[in-house]
């Protein structure tokens, strides 16, 4: 007879956490100490460790927790949403839905850097690319950007970068008036720091020939629905020197002229309404589109198209990737994270539809939205838009707009609602004739009438048009991969082809340093489809948004509890954003103390290049302080520079543990000068997962800390994106969060927008949320001491044959530690070269080169268990005797294995083998791989060929001749 305790559960952290109990013993006998607390001991400072533990509510159990969050979801009312301004309900392609946005070959891959194994993704950021360019009839597009808004941003600060010679000290950028608030709010956030006098009014009315304006930006169709032709506008711009940026509608342009044939030097949006849900604000992917002239200037990433040593094409990230990185303080901008996962979706759902099925679901929106127009007239409401795609702006009186408001509450129905009481509606891809006859009832009820107007009839044979002079008559989406695969069979394979032309944590663990690729958790993700999350316009009235206020409250106050802080903002969308919104907070608070004079901005030489980035977007003067020979800050140094800028002292902007992976032994101190000297400590929460549980941003002495939910918290990388980046901050930085021009949030002395959306990409708030609730304060500090023990194990088994860069002063690493490789130099051997041979072995690359040149920093996270990390040391340990055979002469120093990988199929079974080493040494290095044998579908990829020859669309196989093979 067997006795069971039926009060408890399986502990969701036993699913999440890596290693069992056997195998924290075995790997503690390793690392030579008696338990996983005594190494916490040797590695955590004891001046900065929690005396407590964390105050979480009790862990649930997977099975409860979705029982539960069903009843939170339940709060939220799914009304029917005219309201638009940027959001519109879309329909989901089941076989996207299914096969990439839940699917983790999708979702749990790392941003391309390593192109070989990241084909897929690759492949389809190229379609995302060339519908953009396509439908907005621009030569260049990125591979997409955060939102809306904060693509307009860039917009205004590249062309504030490339002014004409007769403007170059001009600093005007305007903005039309009916353009979407949040993106005029957001303009104003980034343009107050570095000096550009933004002015908002109307178009028509602006002077071209004001010899301090630089730019433009209009929304088209406006804000309010209508759609004007601004070709004479821009040509009359650009006679004065001027650029122009459009902010378009995409769906709109299967219908309307691009504003790329109007002469438009950029043209920026969403995609979201492409098979993307409303998210209550996000994530989804936004779009950047520029002329060929600006593609050395272009924000964020490109995709491109090179060939690999095979003379094949390949396609990988070109140009500017991680510019932020190489150029620091003089990046153009600080982005690190795209939407690459709703990217692909929506570059998938235009490979579903092609050109002609866009256009049919444009033509169907535009169709609805003039039935609306003709039943509203038959009702004497008058609609004010001379011309218009998708929205309507119905002449109301105050009295009359609240009688329709309230009879439109009843029935469920969200319009938008003007100031002066007109009313906007906008139709979308769901709208039905149903729809259309329940916004006439409530019209008709609100004047005291009754419809007579024969909907059905006018449906069945509507002839839809717009004016000649807007209506598109170029084509667009010809490529043969948007007309192919319309057939679900077809498309099905399509994304299965792609998908599996790429390594993600299905195949094995993705070890990067401070990026923190972990489980994903099933229980974590099933709520972000849910309806009840997914279908909420990110301006509904809140007291339709109850369950997300709910889930809003617990998730700050437990973020709170976890970085010691007082209060949390959950609006930045990544964590670049995150960087920047608590730098903005630092600033306004040192505003309101009349210190107008603090703008400088401390970072360590260490520090990721994010950090000096942000800090010049936020107005900042960077100034850097060297790092020891141990890669800690260096202590003197730090304080002459305070000493030197102590009057202009804003801030310190400090990753704890050091991007080094060590946890600094002097960061109270540190924290102590900056406070004496009237400064914040800002701290970049990258590796918050050294510290969950165990210490704290706030006990260790930091006012204001990003946490990259990506990282820590579990929201999943999506092949580079989404992200989120909300800040913790102290209490008398808590006035200032970040706010919205339309719905009451942030603090009470809010400063402008950081993200297009009041809660930024709300819908993934649904994962972390889950983490934290079923791992609990335990769970959460067992999965950090077991990121610890995984990285010192593999520490321990590495350093016999590497040499390990830094440790603490007990010979510790953190959750991390650099692997240096720059000896291998001198006998041929790059740290790219160890990159891409650990493909051959099933693994992608640690980071490359950072934080230092020549390096490879190595973070294995909790959830990987013994068995992966030793597959992992074996592999390392494999390569480092090729490397070695090289060293002694056995291999050749100019033929090797490693100079040649990754070995594809086709390398190793077409021709003749005529390498010195075998095929079975190319592509089975070791007996695990042949169990599982993940292919490379290119050999290295020529990334210098690529930038010299840039292609970032879509070319026919048959018109791709590159000039020659790199060997």
């Amino acid at each position: 007879m067997t006795k069971i305790d039926l009060r408890k559960t399986q502990k969701f952290e036993d699913r999440h956490n890596g290693p069992d109990q056997q195998d924290v013993a075995e790997m503690l006998k390793v690392i030579g100490l008696p338990s996983i607390d005594a190494l916490i001991d040797e590695t955590v400072p004891a001046g900065i460790r929690m005396k407590e533990p964390l105050n979480l509510p009790h862990p649930k159990s997977e099975f409860q927790f979705l029982k539960d969050l069903r009843q939170i979801a339940g709060h939220n009312k799914l009304f029917k949403s005219y309201i638009g301004m940027g959001y519109y309900d879309t329909i989901v392609p089941g076989v996207i839905q299914r096969n990439i946005l839940e699917n983790p070959g999708w979702y749990t891959a790392y941003t391309p850097y390593q192109a070989e194994i990241s084909q897929g993704r690759l492949e389809a950021l190229i379609n995302f690319q060339t519908m953009v360019m396509d439908l907005t009839g621009m030569a260049i597009a990125n591979a997409s950007l955060l939102d809306e808004a904060t693509a307009a941003a860039e917009a205004m600060f590249m062309f504030s970068g490339l002014k004409k010679k007769e403007k170059k000290n001009a600093h005007t950028f305007f903005v039309d008036e009916n353009t979407f608030p949040q993106t005029i709010d957001l303009l104003k956030t980034r343009s107050i720091p570095v000096g550009i006098n933004l002015v908002i009014g109307k178009i028509e009315e602006l002077d071209l020939t004001n010899e301090d304006l630089y730019g433009v930006l209009y929304q088209y169709p406006a804000g309010d629905g209508s759609v004007r032709n601004l070709k004479k506008f821009t040509e009359t711009a650009h006679a004065n020197n001027v650029f122009v940026t459009a902010a378009a509608d995409l769906m709109s342009l299967a219908l309307l002229t691009p504003p790329g044939e109007m002469g438009a030097d950029a043209v920026v949006g969403t995609t979201q309404r492409f098979g993307v849900p409303m998210g209550y604000g996000g994530p989804h992917a936004a779009y950047f589109a520029t002329k060929d002239e600006f593609k050395r200037q272009i924000p964020g990433r490109i995709i491109g198209v090179s060939i690999d040593s095979q003379g094949n094409k390949a396609y990988r990230m070109a140009l500017q990737t991680r510019e932020q990185h190489i150029r620091r303080e003089k990046a153009t901008s600080n982005i690190c994270t795209a939407q690459v996962l709703l990217g692909v979706m929506a570059g998938m759902y235009g490979v579903y539809h092609g050109s002609k099925g866009i256009k049919h679901i444009s033509l169907k929106i535009h169709g609805f939205a003039q039935l609306l127009e003709k039943g509203l007239n038959s009702l004497d409401f008058k609609q004010l838009n001379e011309a218009y795609f998708d929205t309507l702006r119905i002449e109301a009186e105050s009295s009359v707009s609240d009688k329709i408001r309230t009879i439109a509450q009843v029935n469920e129905i969200n319009f938008r609602y003007f100031e002066n009481g007109d009313i906007g509606i906008s139709v979308d891809e769901t709208t039905r004739v149903d729809d259309i006859q329940l916004i006439l009832d409530v019209f008709a009820e609100a004047s005291g009438q009754v419809v007579k107007f024969d909907l059905d009839s006018e449906a069945a044979g509507l002839e839809v048009e717009l004016p000649k002079d807007l209506e598109r008559t170029s084509d667009f989406m010809t490529h043969p991969v948007f007309n192919q695969y319309h057939s679900e069979h077809e498309m099905l394979r399509y994304i299965k082809k792609l998908e599996n032309k790429d390594l993600s944590l299905v195949h094995s663990m993705i070890s990067l340093g401070s990026c923190t690729m972990k489980l994903n958790a099933t229980a974590e993700m099933v709520p972000v489809t849910w309806p009840e999350f997914g279908g909420i316009h990110p301006f509904a009235p809140l007291d339709q948004t109850k369950g997300y206020q709910m889930l809003f409250n617990d998730l700050v106050d437990w973020l709170s509890e976890i970085t010691g802080f007082d209060d949390v903002s959950l609006q930045p969308n990544s964590g670049a954003q995150g960087e920047y919104a608590g730098l903005m907070v630092i600033r306004a608070y040192h505003e309101s103390r009349g210190d107008m004079q603090r703008n400088v901005a401390i970072i360590p030489t260490s520090a990721h290049g994010t950090n000096p980035a942000s800090a010049v977007m936020a107005g900042m003067k960077v100034v850097l302080v060297a790092c020891d020979e141990r890669g800690n800050i260096d202590v003197e140094d730090l304080k002459l520079k305070v000493e030197q800028n102590s009057n202009e002292l804003a801030c310190l902007m400090v990753t704890y543990p050091s991007t080094h992976g060590v946890f600094e032994e002097s960061i109270k101190d540190i924290c102590q000068i900056i406070h004496l000297n009237g400064g914040q400590v800002y701290m970049d929460g990258a590796n918050m997962n050294a510290q969950v549980g165990l210490t704290s941003p706030g006990l260790i002495g930091a006012d204001v800390c990003h946490l990259n939910l990506h990282k820590t918290f579990c929201i999943p990388h999506g092949g580079g994106g989404p992200g989120m980046g909300p800040i913790g901050v102290r209490s008398h930085l808590a006035p200032f969060l970040p706010g919205s021009p339309v719905v009451e949030s942030g603090g009470e002395n809010a400063i402008t927008a950081i993200s297009a959306a009041p809660w930024g990409s709300a819908s993934i708030l649904t994962i972390s949320y889950a983490y934290i609730a079923m791992m609990g304060a335990e769970g959460l500090t067992n999965a950090t001491k077991l990121a610890i023990l995984n990285a010192n194990y593999i520490k321990a088994i590495l350093e016999k044959e590497f040499k390990i860069l830094y440790a603490g002063s007990k010979g510790r690493c953190a959750h991390e530690m650099i692997v240096d490789c720059r000896d291998f130099k001198a006998h041929n051997i790059e740290v790219g070269d160890i990159a891409k041979r650990l493909m051959d072995y099933g693994f992608h690359a640690p980071t490359v080169s950072f934080p230092v040149a020549g390096t490879l920093m190595i973070e294995p996270t909790e959830s990987e268990s013994k068995v992966e990390l030793d597959r992992f040391c074996e592999a390392m340990l494999s390569i480092r005797q090729e490397i070695q055979e090289v060293i002694d002469g056995i291999a050749d120093e100019a033929d090797n294995v490693l100079i040649n990988s990754p070995h594809t199929q086709a390398m190793v079974l077409e021709g003749q083998w005529e390498k010195p080493y075998s095929r079975e040494k190319a592509v089975y290095p070791a007996e695990y791989v042949k169990e599982a044998k993940f292919w490379p579908t290119v050999a290295r990829i020529d990334s210098a060929y690529g930038d010299r020859n840039l292609m970032c669309s879509c070319i026919p196989v048959s018109d791709y001749a590159p000039e020659e093979a790199v060997v």
